[in-house]
């Protein structure tokens, strides 16, 4: 696999609304542990539309890795132009800053948000360009990235596609892993 998408839940769905909650963190470095799993056997693009959350943590976890000399690229495509135009200050400096340290961006359509039709041509545009995507879900949450699922599994009837996912049992592993590696958790013993 060369090209992998990666969604998830916007941060609001998460009820994550400061990136200094200890929960970006671990999704941070989940995200982290997936995708240097995949590099190892031969991944070299992440795309992803930088809508917040999932998406936006990824892009930054690529950077990083980018950094630390792994060979990856990031690609942005996002649905339309300004995405970010009603996000918070914040989101926006950190959304602006991906694109621009991005290996490619281009929005699928010119211009500013005109229907939800613009989502669905980015999911399917995903599918098209991608091999599998890897998809922070819960089971037992819904959210937006719902309506990519039931076209991701649409597509898999006449197309080999991998879904690979992010549960909370990954994210719990992150934890349990981190705590143990902490030498402070041995000692509340």
């Amino acid at each position: 696999m060369k090209k992998l998408y990666v969604t998830g839940y916007k941060h609001y769905e998460m009820g994550i609304f400061k990136m200094s909650d200890p929960r970006v963190h671990y999704i941070k470095q989940t995200i982290r542990d997936k995708l240097l799993g995949l590099i190892e056997t031969g991944l070299e693009w992440v795309l992803l539309s930088g809508q917040t959350g999932v998406e936006l943590w990824t892009a930054q976890v690529v950077l990083d890795l980018k950094e630390e000399e792994y060979d990856i690229q990031l690609a942005v495509i996002p649905p339309f132009d300004n995405q970010d135009a009603r996000w918070s200050e914040d989101l926006q400096e950190e959304y602006q800053e991906v694109i621009m340290l991005a290996d490619f961006y281009q929005p699928i359509y010119e211009g500013d948000y005109k229907g939800p039709y613009q989502f669905k041509a980015r999911d399917k545009w995903m599918l098209s360009k991608t091999e599998a995507a890897l998809v922070m879900f819960d089971e037992n949450q819904t959210g937006s990235i719902d309506f990519f699922l039931k076209e991701a599994r649409s597509y898999q009837e006449a197309h080999d596609y991998g879904l690979y996912y992010i549960t909370a049992l990954d994210l719990q592993d992150t934890l349990e892993r981190e705590q143990m590696n902490d030498p402070t958790y041995w000692d509340q013993t």
